[in-house]
């Protein structure tokens, strides 16, 4: 990520083109939403291939490719059954995506503008997204445990959201909900700190090398800019918070009763090894790439749609 000069930020009073106040409480409700909306149906949009993927992550062997797996699953469940996991990934990654954006872009105004107005970028974006996700994961990580347990247990440890939430908190309590917090945390702060920290440098890179100003570009330009960023950004997201999203997975799945997260991991590791890391990692590549390109494409014409600038490349 190249390095630059300090964060300017535009004024408090400043107002965006459908009179919102950008840096305002308004503003930042309205990033906030922007993020559920960005998340919550793009993630559950790829649900058939997180499916799969949890599912090879914990047996390798259990499909012998992605189309494989499509197709048994289709042929014994339906179209219903390629979905399944769907309602807690849809509530989850709503609300992450409430956290992850809408404390983004509080934080960056906090850390950039107020805090350390000299502050060389690329950190202030690396901070911001560090600080939302760290608060983002608490609110997904209840609704990922039992989005992992649905998926990864044959038969499934439940048939939805409402009857996976009863079966944890009755055999596990709360707690059972947040046993995977710390490798979430592991795989989601890394993956979030990319795909900020990437996207707004490659957006600030591509309006450098078109040698005009964002602000002359009329929205749907300025809108594929953002989609462009992202996927350029998703990819490097998949790569660095693979391990750790197989992890995730293994652990929801296979952790024991009053086992210790660091025993746990440990364990996992001396079966599966370094290279057990990297199971589905070239459909993830697919899957985060595409899910992180339309997720800025869609909060960014949320924000354009409300008068508001696009994101980077001020």
């Amino acid at each position: 990520m190249a390095t630059q000069g300090a964060t300017q930020m535009p004024g408090r009073s400043e107002r965006g083109k459908g009179g919102i106040v950008l840096y305002s409480p308004t503003y930042f409700a309205a990033c906030t939403l922007g993020g559920v909306i960005a998340c919550g149906p793009t993630h559950t949009s790829v649900t058939p291939l997180d499916l799969v993927k949890c599912r090879r992550q914990v047996d390798p062997k259990i499909y012998t490719s992605n189309v494989s797996a499509w197709r048994s699953i289709y042929a014994k469940e339906g179209l219903r059954g390629v979905f399944f996991g769907w309602s807690p990934t849809f509530v989850g990654y709503s609300f992450q995506g409430a956290g992850k954006y809408g404390f983004y872009e509080i934080f960056k105004n906090l850390y950039g503008d107020k805090m350390f107005p000299n502050a060389n970028k690329t950190i202030v974006y690396l901070g911001a997204s560090a600080s939302a996700e760290f608060l983002a994961d608490m609110f997904l990580c209840p609704f990922e445990a039992i989005k992992v347990r649905m998926q990864t247990t044959l038969p499934p440890f439940a048939h939805n959201l409402r009857d996976g939430w009863s079966k944890v908190i009755k055999k596990e309590g709360y707690a059972g909900l947040y046993k995977g917090l710390q490798p979430l945390w592991g795989r989601q702060i890394p993956y979030t700190m990319v795909k900020f920290a990437t996207f707004e440098t490659t957006v600030n890179y591509i309006y450098a090398t078109l040698g005009k100003p964002k602000e002359s570009y009329n929205a749907l330009q300025q809108t594929g800019v953002s989609f462009l960023g992202g996927y350029i950004a998703g990819i490097g997201c998949a790569v660095i918070s693979h391990p750790a999203d197989v992890m995730v997975s293994k652990l929801n799945a296979d952790r024991q009763p009053g086992e210790s997260g660091g025993k746990a991991m440990s364990r996992i590791y001396g079966n599966i090894g370094f290279k057990g890391l990297w199971n589905g990692l070239p459909v993830r590549i697919v899957m985060i790439g595409t899910l992180t390109a339309f997720q800025w494409l869609i909060y960014d014409s949320f924000k354009v749609s409300l008068g508001l600038p696009t994101t980077g490349g001020h």
